[in-house]
């Protein structure tokens, strides 16, 4: 014992007696819209991360730290899938703790915690479904342009931004939205359905709120943030390791340009610019 705590200054924090190790993965980003400029969040990205979070030695649980608008449903149920699966497997707790906002696919990847926790500024909610586009037809027809279009399937291109839009295509859209969002429903009430107290018909309407009027629907447990929170639950001794990916821009761990095609490299940054106006669109939606 005597020798141990002579040696104990000289060891790692996290070998210390006493010490509580909560491995934090950050989940940061809009879902499904990453590109080499651009990380995002999806399911190829994230899945090594949180195999190593979750195979910290000595660990008392794992923290997600997220922010994000949302985005792709199934980037978001393939990632929620593997930290539900990876805390069953390893039998550690997770605490998901919101920072600016965990809203749609952001609040589904929150639900795979056993506890979630925000700031009192944060956003939460947006239980639904939404797809939006442009119409060129008119555009195309003042600029005289004769676009053709040959399909074997008569329903092939349904949605066409190029043509008017025809109700039997809305009718199939709609479909789909209710469907996914009857999967996302039962998903929220399968994870929260115990502590769930807001009405029905406003906490899965797709409308969103700050975290106060969350925690009063039962949305989150409680608000706090995550050194505050740990320490209380696991002392001050509670060691917080952050597991970030080991890839480069390019997916390196050491970044580099050599050999890269200039074409594809070009190609890679006009996807950039696509995506970050879409990211954009997404996170201004909460005023972000």
């Amino acid at each position: 014992m005597k020798l141990r705590r002579s040696v104990e200054p000289l060891l790692p924090v996290r070998m210390r007696a006493g010490t509580a190790i909560v491995p934090v993965v950050r989940l940061h980003g809009a879902i499904g819209m990453a590109t080499p400029f651009r990380p995002g969040i999806t399911f190829a990205n994230v899945a090594k991360t949180l195999d190593r979070a979750f195979a910290v030695k000595g660990a008392k649980a794992v923290a997600l730290v997220i922010n994000s608008p949302g985005g792709s449903p199934v980037q978001s149920h393939l990632v929620y899938k593997r930290i539900r699966l990876l805390a069953e497997e390893k039998k550690l707790p997770v605490i998901a703790f919101v920072e600016d906002v965990a809203a749609s696919g952001g609040y589904m990847l929150a639900c795979a915690a056993d506890e979630i926790v925000a700031d009192p500024f944060s956003i939460i909610g947006s239980i639904g479904v939404v797809s939006a586009g442009f119409g060129f037809d008119k555009a195309i027809e003042k600029l005289g342009i004769d676009r053709r279009v040959y399909t074997a399937g008569e329903r092939k291109v349904i949605l066409d931004p190029f043509q008017p839009e025809k109700p039997d295509d809305i009718k199939k859209l709609k479909t789909l939205q209710r469907e996914i969002h009857a999967r996302f429903v039962d998903l929220v009430k399968e994870r929260r359905g115990s502590v769930l107290v807001g009405p029905e018909k406003a906490v899965f309407s797709g409308e969103f709120w700050a975290a106060g009027q969350a925690l009063e629907y039962g949305l989150i447990d409680a608000t706090g943030e995550l050194r505050t929170h740990l320490k209380a639950r696991y002392g001050d001794k509670v060691v917080t390791p952050l597991v970030a990916s080991g890839g480069g821009l390019f997916g390196r761990r050491t970044p580099g340009v050599m050999g890269l095609d200039p074409v594809g490299l070009g190609a890679g940054a006009a996807d950039g610019l696509v995506a970050a106006a879409e990211e954009r669109a997404l996170w201004s939606r909460y005023g972000l």
